[in-house]
């Protein structure tokens, strides 16, 4: 019997997101059927077999969101590489020419 992502979802209590991420990093068995995911029932049962104690794997890792005073750190080191010391502009660096280094482009 096949089973849909909201079926199995449902059937564990978590998110079909999450079930369609698991398939997508290949750590739920699943068949593609076009561009339709579908999963056997007896292989979904010895894939939760194989959890350790039970359990489902865990969620992939979220980053945390960075914090404002990251972002305005890094805003701060790119400037600092890009901006000219004469008048704090940006000045593109020249073609193949090295036109640019006589004229004092980064």
């Amino acid at each position: 019997m096949l089973l849909t992502a909201k079926d199995i979802a449902k059937e564990l209590q978590i998110p079909a997101s999450t079930i369609y991420a698991w398939a997508k990093q290949g750590k739920i068995p699943c068949k593609r059927l076009h561009r339709l995911l579908r999963f056997e029932r007896e292989k979904i049962d010895a894939w939760l077999a194989s959890c350790p104690d039970g359990h489902q794997p865990q969620k992939a890792n979220i980053v945390p969101k960075a914090t404002r005073t990251d972002v305005d750190a890094l805003i701060a080191s790119v400037k600092r590489e890009v901006y000219t010391a004469a008048r704090g502009e940006t000045r593109p660096k020249s073609g193949l020419i090295r036109k640019g280094e006589a004229d004092g482009a980064v």
